[in-house]
Protein backbone atom coordinates (compact mmCIF):
# COMPACT_ATOMS: atom_id res chain seq x y z
CA UNK A 1 0.00 0.00 0.00
CA UNK A 2 1.21 3.50 -0.85
CA UNK A 3 1.12 5.89 1.30
CA UNK A 4 1.81 9.94 1.12
CA UNK A 5 3.84 11.85 3.56
CA UNK A 6 7.09 14.08 4.13
CA UNK A 7 10.19 13.42 4.53
CA UNK A 8 11.18 12.76 8.95
CA UNK A 9 14.23 10.72 8.95
CA UNK A 10 17.56 10.50 7.48
CA UNK A 11 16.02 6.73 6.24
CA UNK A 12 14.07 8.93 4.34
CA UNK A 13 16.31 10.76 3.06
CA UNK A 14 18.78 7.96 2.26
CA UNK A 15 15.78 6.71 0.58
CA UNK A 16 15.49 9.46 -1.80
CA UNK A 17 19.17 9.37 -2.44
CA UNK A 18 18.74 5.58 -3.36
CA UNK A 19 16.18 6.53 -6.03
CA UNK A 20 17.41 9.46 -6.95
CA UNK A 21 20.56 7.25 -7.99
CA UNK A 22 18.77 4.86 -10.02
CA UNK A 23 17.58 7.79 -12.50
CA UNK A 24 20.75 9.59 -13.82
CA UNK A 25 21.40 9.34 -16.78
CA UNK A 26 24.67 7.79 -16.06
CA UNK A 27 22.89 5.13 -14.49
CA UNK A 28 19.99 4.76 -17.55
CA UNK A 29 20.48 3.59 -21.16
CA UNK A 30 19.51 6.25 -23.94
CA UNK A 31 16.11 4.76 -24.44
CA UNK A 32 15.58 4.86 -21.08
CA UNK A 33 16.17 8.53 -20.35
CA UNK A 34 14.12 9.38 -23.92
CA UNK A 35 10.92 6.93 -22.65
CA UNK A 36 11.03 7.12 -18.83
CA UNK A 37 13.00 10.32 -18.16
CA UNK A 38 16.35 11.29 -15.71
CA UNK A 39 16.86 13.03 -13.19
CA UNK A 40 20.06 15.86 -13.26
CA UNK A 41 21.38 16.80 -9.70
CA UNK A 42 22.96 14.53 -7.38
CA UNK A 43 21.92 15.52 -3.81
CA UNK A 44 24.08 15.10 -0.63
CA UNK A 45 22.67 13.86 2.20
CA UNK A 46 24.00 17.37 3.82
CA UNK A 47 21.86 18.84 1.09
CA UNK A 48 18.78 16.98 1.82
CA UNK A 49 18.68 17.87 5.22
CA UNK A 50 19.21 21.19 4.77
CA UNK A 51 16.34 22.03 2.70
CA UNK A 52 14.47 19.15 4.44
CA UNK A 53 14.64 21.54 7.81
CA UNK A 54 13.52 24.89 5.87
CA UNK A 55 10.56 22.60 3.77
CA UNK A 56 9.97 19.21 4.42
CA UNK A 57 9.97 17.08 1.20
CA UNK A 58 6.81 14.92 0.08
CA UNK A 59 7.38 11.45 -0.74
CA UNK A 60 5.54 8.37 -1.46
CA UNK A 61 6.19 5.21 0.44
CA UNK A 62 5.55 1.38 -0.17
CA UNK A 63 6.01 0.25 3.41
CA UNK A 64 9.18 1.49 4.09
CA UNK A 65 10.60 1.90 1.05
CA UNK A 66 10.37 5.70 -0.66
CA UNK A 67 9.41 5.16 -4.08
CA UNK A 68 8.32 8.83 -5.44
CA UNK A 69 9.61 12.13 -4.08
CA UNK A 70 8.82 16.07 -4.56
CA UNK A 71 11.84 17.99 -2.87
CA UNK A 72 10.89 21.41 -1.53
CA UNK A 73 13.35 24.12 -1.97
CA UNK A 74 13.24 27.74 -1.22
CA UNK A 75 15.35 30.56 -2.30
CA UNK A 76 17.36 30.28 1.01
CA UNK A 77 19.09 27.43 -0.74
CA UNK A 78 19.75 29.65 -3.55
CA UNK A 79 23.60 28.91 -3.36
CA UNK A 80 24.22 25.87 -2.34
CA UNK A 81 24.16 23.51 -4.83
CA UNK A 82 26.13 25.03 -7.68
CA UNK A 83 24.20 23.59 -10.92
CA UNK A 84 21.33 25.22 -9.73
CA UNK A 85 22.71 28.58 -9.50
CA UNK A 86 21.98 29.11 -13.12
CA UNK A 87 18.23 28.53 -12.78
CA UNK A 88 18.19 30.84 -9.37
CA UNK A 89 19.85 33.49 -10.94
CA UNK A 90 17.20 33.37 -13.99
CA UNK A 91 14.74 34.07 -11.35
CA UNK A 92 16.03 37.64 -10.93
CA UNK A 93 15.80 38.21 -15.01
CA UNK A 94 12.56 36.46 -15.71
CA UNK A 95 9.51 38.43 -15.37
CA UNK A 96 6.74 36.92 -13.91
CA UNK A 97 2.87 38.97 -13.62
CA UNK A 98 4.81 42.30 -14.57
CA UNK A 99 8.10 41.50 -11.52
CA UNK A 100 10.76 39.15 -11.33
CA UNK A 101 10.32 35.79 -10.18
CA UNK A 102 12.31 36.96 -7.08
CA UNK A 103 10.25 39.50 -6.34
CA UNK A 104 7.67 36.52 -5.27
CA UNK A 105 7.85 34.10 -2.15
CA UNK A 106 8.13 31.13 -4.09
CA UNK A 107 8.88 27.36 -3.58
CA UNK A 108 10.62 25.42 -5.80
CA UNK A 109 10.54 21.87 -6.32
CA UNK A 110 14.11 20.62 -6.67
CA UNK A 111 13.29 17.14 -8.42
CA UNK A 112 10.70 15.03 -8.94
CA UNK A 113 11.05 11.21 -9.28
CA UNK A 114 8.85 8.53 -9.45
CA UNK A 115 9.87 4.72 -9.11
CA UNK A 116 9.93 2.80 -12.68
CA UNK A 117 7.82 0.39 -11.22
CA UNK A 118 5.33 2.88 -9.57
CA UNK A 119 4.90 4.94 -12.33
CA UNK A 120 1.85 5.05 -14.63
CA UNK A 121 -0.31 5.15 -11.42
CA UNK A 122 -1.09 8.21 -10.03
CA UNK A 123 1.56 8.91 -7.75
CA UNK A 124 3.30 11.92 -8.74
CA UNK A 125 -0.80 13.96 -9.12
CA UNK A 126 -0.85 12.07 -5.51
CA UNK A 127 2.62 13.82 -4.15
CA UNK A 128 1.70 17.03 -5.93
CA UNK A 129 -1.31 17.09 -4.56
CA UNK A 130 0.09 16.83 -1.08
CA UNK A 131 2.62 19.58 -2.21
CA UNK A 132 0.32 21.88 -3.01
CA UNK A 133 -2.05 21.27 0.14
CA UNK A 134 1.02 22.05 1.95
CA UNK A 135 2.65 24.73 -0.10
CA UNK A 136 -0.81 26.81 -0.97
CA UNK A 137 -1.27 30.29 1.24
CA UNK A 138 2.55 30.41 2.59
CA UNK A 139 4.18 30.55 -1.36
CA UNK A 140 2.69 32.12 -3.88
CA UNK A 141 3.24 29.57 -6.64
CA UNK A 142 5.92 26.35 -7.31
CA UNK A 143 8.57 26.76 -9.57
CA UNK A 144 10.66 24.18 -11.56
CA UNK A 145 12.88 23.64 -14.48
CA UNK A 146 12.88 20.66 -16.46
CA UNK A 147 15.51 19.67 -19.23
CA UNK A 148 13.96 20.40 -22.43
CA UNK A 149 15.73 16.42 -23.35
CA UNK A 150 12.90 15.36 -20.65
CA UNK A 151 9.89 15.16 -22.55
CA UNK A 152 8.32 12.73 -19.91
CA UNK A 153 8.60 15.19 -16.90
CA UNK A 154 7.62 18.09 -19.17
CA UNK A 155 4.48 16.11 -20.33
CA UNK A 156 3.85 15.36 -16.20
CA UNK A 157 4.07 18.82 -15.44
CA UNK A 158 1.81 19.67 -17.98
CA UNK A 159 -0.75 17.44 -16.95
CA UNK A 160 -0.07 19.17 -12.80
CA UNK A 161 -0.88 22.20 -14.31
CA UNK A 162 2.60 23.84 -14.45
CA UNK A 163 2.78 26.63 -17.58
CA UNK A 164 5.69 27.13 -19.44
CA UNK A 165 7.60 31.00 -18.04
CA UNK A 166 10.51 30.99 -20.01
CA UNK A 167 13.31 28.06 -21.77
CA UNK A 168 17.07 29.27 -21.47
CA UNK A 169 20.31 27.76 -22.24
CA UNK A 170 22.34 26.76 -19.07
CA UNK A 171 26.81 27.62 -19.33
CA UNK A 172 26.63 23.96 -19.48
CA UNK A 173 24.87 23.37 -22.72
CA UNK A 174 21.50 22.17 -21.31
CA UNK A 175 18.67 23.64 -22.23
CA UNK A 176 15.56 24.18 -19.92
CA UNK A 177 12.28 24.79 -19.60
CA UNK A 178 11.20 27.17 -16.57
CA UNK A 179 7.76 25.90 -14.86
CA UNK A 180 5.24 27.36 -13.02
CA UNK A 181 2.38 26.39 -10.92
CA UNK A 182 -0.18 28.63 -9.63
CA UNK A 183 -1.70 27.31 -6.34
Amino acid sequence: MITYTIATSDKDLAGIMALQRSNLPVNLSPEEMAGQGFVTVVHSLDDLKKMNDIEQHVIAKDGDRVVAYLLAMTAASEKDIPVLIPMFEMFGKVPYKGKPVSGYHYIVVGQVCVGKEYRGQGILDRCYAGYRRRMQGRYDFAITEVSVRNTRSIRAHERIGFTLLHEYEAPDGEDWSIVVWEF
